[in-house]
């Protein structure tokens, strides 16, 4: 039976700090005491009849529990090697649909997670709650759950900090690392006037219109079905908060500690030996092809390879030529 779309509650454990030593067991972190408490968390679990019927996607989800949240991916299983794909904001699983059926094609078993607050996982109404450390534990709470090794993560967007955080984290874990219209972030970057107008849009914006902003930043058509598909997770405000939530998480000082960690990122990324591709939007109006061409760089990337007349949504726009670029450059 579906679960009404209300809001839910669940009691999770969390980490909060106390001045002084404090008794009994503890981590320190500087003077503080770092216990752990019991805490109430509200979330919004989007129900099942906005999923059914959606053009081009028959993949079910597998769903898991982790900090009190049910949070799904998708598996199309087999015992090929591992292709993991992490959507980023505001999209979810759906974006790789046309993705994933190259990769099939080749022998690869493809998971496409949805993150908290995304797709048909569970998302927290606290804006506080959406932290870089708190997806990348996530991510790789996924990859321990399922034991993967040898991964091939493909990652966008927000997918990218996330993914790639995981993957330089866990590096005995990577086969290789396939990064589009995405980056690090470092603090020491001014973000493009485009994205600040729409990171000031999103902070105003409490009914954020999720199909809107996904149409507004592809370079061809969108069916009307296709733009229901990335409405479907959201139907209510309270379903939105993880949307509105990603802008307000870049860095824009680089003396923050999310700075400090997007620059090690960087540098351990650098110097990983595993093979790495870029590829890149020609007509991105968010990230610019001259971020795609420094983000090669300082990844120590391969490419980056152009992917003609698509926006920032690529995968929307030439999904099939991605997967199969992809697919044949794994098989090199």
């Amino acid at each position: 039976m579906p679960i009404a779309p209300d809001l839910l509650k669940s009691e999770t454990y969390q980490f909060f700090t106390m001045p002084g030593r404090g008794e009994g067991p503890s981590q320190r972190s500087g003077s503080a005491a770092c216990r752990l408490r019991l805490v109430a968390l509200d979330f919004f679990r989007t129900p099942d009849e906005p999923f059914a019927n959606l053009p081009g996607w028959s993949l079910e989800p597998n769903y898991r529990e982790w900090e009190g949240l049910r949070l799904a991916h998708y598996d199309t299983g087999g015992d090929g090697p591992v292709v993991l794909l992490c959507h980023g904001e505001p999209t979810w699983s759906y974006l790789w649909r046309k993705v994933i059926p190259p990769l099939v094609d080749a022998g690869f078993r493809c998971i496409a997670q949805d993150m908290p607050g995304f797709g048909r996982s569970d998302k927290p109404t606290d804006f506080g709650w959406y932290t870089y450390d708190r997806h990348t534990a996530a991510l790789h709470d996924l990859i321990a759950s399922l034991d993967l090794h040898g991964i091939n993560f493909v990652v966008h967007d927000w997918g990218g900090p996330i993914g790639l955080r995981a993957a330089t984290e866990a590096p005995d874990r990577v086969a290789s690392t396939i990064a589009m219209d995405t980056g690090v972030f470092t603090g020491t970057f001014k973000m493009s006037d485009n994205w600040q107008q729409f990171a000031a849009y999103v902070e105003r914006t409490e009914d954020l219109p999720i199909g809107f902003l996904v149409k507004g930043a592809v370079a061809r058509e969108m069916p009307d079905d296709v733009f229901a598909a990335y409405e479907a997770p959201f139907p209510e405000p309270q379903s939105k908060a993880g949307a509105r939530a990603f802008p307000p998480m870049i860095p824009r000082e680089e003396t923050t500690p999310d700075a400090r960690t997007g620059r090690r990122v960087r540098a351990d990324l650098a110097a990983a030996k595993w093979p790495k591709l870029v590829l890149w939007a020609d007509k991105d109006p968010v990230l610019p092809t001259k971020l795609g061409e420094a983000f090669a760089a300082a990844s120590g990337s391969e490419g980056p390879r152009w992917i003609e007349n698509a926006g920032h949504f690529l995968q929307e726009d030439a999904g099939d030529e991605i997967g199969a670029i992809i697919a044949q450059w794994l098989k090199r």
